[in-house]
């Protein structure tokens, strides 16, 4: 095989390794960098999860692909949420995103509503894939996954899963955050 042939990241394996652990060193006022990310829109997801720690979801627009040999995604989460912990336990997630006209749906899982935990399954059609996480029927698109990695950064986790099923949800307009606010995109 030519060099032509491979993809970019077979080409570079392993170019990229981090030179040494230091302690991250604040670059920029808290205020500030908050408010650059709120504007990079991003997509609305509904993660879940459903396992020996208890039914648990929080929403989420820290969701991206890491990889697509093997399949797999990443999603952030603060370690102080109430769901961390239970993430950890289940070793399973859903990633749900969230179709245009589900704000109350996002606000919910957002812990917004006051209804906590279980209780935020109450509303909206949910099943179940190969995890058992739970699945909203009406999301765009649902990622099932189980968790193969999990790494502190700063305030929060980084949950690696490997995508073990994939539901195609209705065909329309996806729900998106961006400049603090809803938009259908």
């Amino acid at each position: 095989m030519s060099w032509i042939d491979q993809r970019p990241d077979d080409a570079m394996d392993g170019a990229f390794t981090a030179v040494a652990p230091a302690p991250a060193i604040a670059s920029v006022d808290v205020a500030a960098f908050r408010d650059a990310m709120s504007r990079l829109g991003a997509a609305v997801h509904v993660v879940t999860s459903a396992g020996p720690g208890g039914k648990t979801g929080f929403t989420a627009t820290a969701v991206c692909s890491v990889s697509d040999q093997p399949a797999t995604l990443l999603v952030c989460l603060n370690r102080r949420a109430k769901s961390a912990p239970l993430l950890a336990q289940n070793g399973v997630f859903c990633v749900n995103t969230l179709g245009a006209d589900e704000e109350k749906l996002a606000d919910l899982f957002a812990g917004r509503s006051g209804v906590h935990l279980e209780e935020r399954f109450n509303v909206g059609e949910w099943i179940t894939l190969k995890t058992g996480s739970p699945v909203l029927a009406t999301a765009v698109i649902a990622f099932d996954c189980r968790t193969i990695e999990i790494k502190a950064v700063a305030s929060h986790n980084v949950l690696f899963g490997a995508v073990e099923a994939v539901r195609l949800g209705p065909a329309g307009p996806a729900l998106v955050y961006h400049d603090r606010l809803y938009k259908k995109v």
